[in-house]
C-alpha cells in the first residue's frame, strides 16, 4: 500500500483543518519544504500538497511554496486545490509536480477531467459528506452521491481517486473503511483513503480491506502515528 503524507498549504505555512473549515487552520510550520524533507527522511516515496487557498480562489494561490519544496526533496508530488484548466496542470507539470489532483471540476465538468486523464497524469479527489460529494474547498455540498461520481472515471485512465470523509478529516477518530471501500468498487480504479486516519491500527485495517494507499495528516503532526513503522507495515516489512 502507498502512504502519502500530507501538507496543506495556507497563506505560505503548512497548516491542517478540522473538517475541512478554514478558520480551524492549526499551523505547525511556517517552511512546509522542511515538513516535505522530513517525509523523506522517514522513508516516504510521495507527498500529497493540497492547496487550501487555491482551493476556496480557484486558481493557484501558494505557488512559491510549491516552488521550495520540488527544489529541496525528490519525493513524487501529489498536487491539489484550484486546479480548473489545462493550463494549470501544464504549468504545475513543467514546476515538477508529478500528478494533479481534480476535485470540484470533476463534478462540475466530469468530461473535461476525462479529456486531461488522457494527456495527464491525474487524480480525481472525491470528497463527501454523509456520502455526497463536496466542492469549492468543501465549502457546498452537492446532490451527487460520492459512488455515482466514482463510477463516471473508471476506465477513463484516471490514475488514482482519493475520497475523503470530510466529517472524520482532522478529527482522528478512525479512517472510515467502507466508505473508501465503496468507492474503490464503484471505480475499479486504485483508491486511496483520506480524512480520520488515527494510527497504525488504520493502516492494517485499510490493507486487510484492500485499499491501495492512505493520506496521512495530522495523525502525523499530532504525533499518533509512526510514520517510519506506517511505512514499515506497508512495505510488507512486519
Amino acid at each position: 500500500m502507498t502512504i502519502l503524507p500530507a501538507i496543506d498549504l495556507k497563506d505560505g505555512k503548512a497548516v491542517r483543518l478540522t473538517k475541512g473549515l478554514m478558520d480551524s487552520a492549526k499551523i505547525y510550520s511556517d517552511e512546509p519544504w522542511q515538513v516535505a524533507k522530513r517525509f523523506e527522511e522517514l522513508g516516504s516515496r510521495w507527498v500529497h500538497l493540497v492547496d487550501l487557498n487555491g482551493a476556496f480562489a480557484g486558481e493557484p494561490k501558494n505557488l512559491e511554496q510549491i516552488k521550495k519544496i520540488r527544489e529541496n526533496c525528490n519525493l513524487k508530488l501529489e498536487l491539489g486545490g484550484g486546479i480548473r484548466d489545462e493550463e494549470t496542470i501544464k504549468m504545475y507539470l513543467k514546476l515538477g509536480v508529478d500528478r494533479l489532483i481534480l476535485g470540484s471540476i470533476a463534478v462540475k465538468n466530469p468530461e473535461f477531467v476525462k479529456r486531461m486523464a488522457k494527456r495527464y497524469p491525474i487524480a480525481v479527489g472525491i470528497d463527501a459528506v454523509d456520502g455526497f460529494v463536496a466542492v469549492e474547498g468543501w465549502g457546498e455540498v452537492s446532490s451527487m452521491r460520492a459512488t455515482d461520481l466514482a463510477k463516471e472515471f473508471a476506465d477513463v485512465g484516471v490514475e488514482a481517486i482519493i475520497c475523503t470523509d470530510i466529517g472524520r478529516d482532522g478529527m482522528l477518530s478512525g479512517v472510515n473503511v467502507e466508505f473508501t471501500r465503496e468507492v474503490q468498487e464503484a471505480s475499479g480504479v486504485e483508491t486511496i483513503a483520506s480524512g480520520g486516519v488515527k494510527d497504525i491500527e488504520d493502516i492494517e485495517a485499510l490493507m486487510d480491506s484492500g485499499i491501495d494507499g492512505v493520506i496521512i495528516g495530522k495523525a502525523f503532526y499530532e504525533g499518533t502515528i509512526d510514520l517510519r513503522e506506517a511505512f514499515r507495515l506497508a512495505n510488507g516489512e512486519r
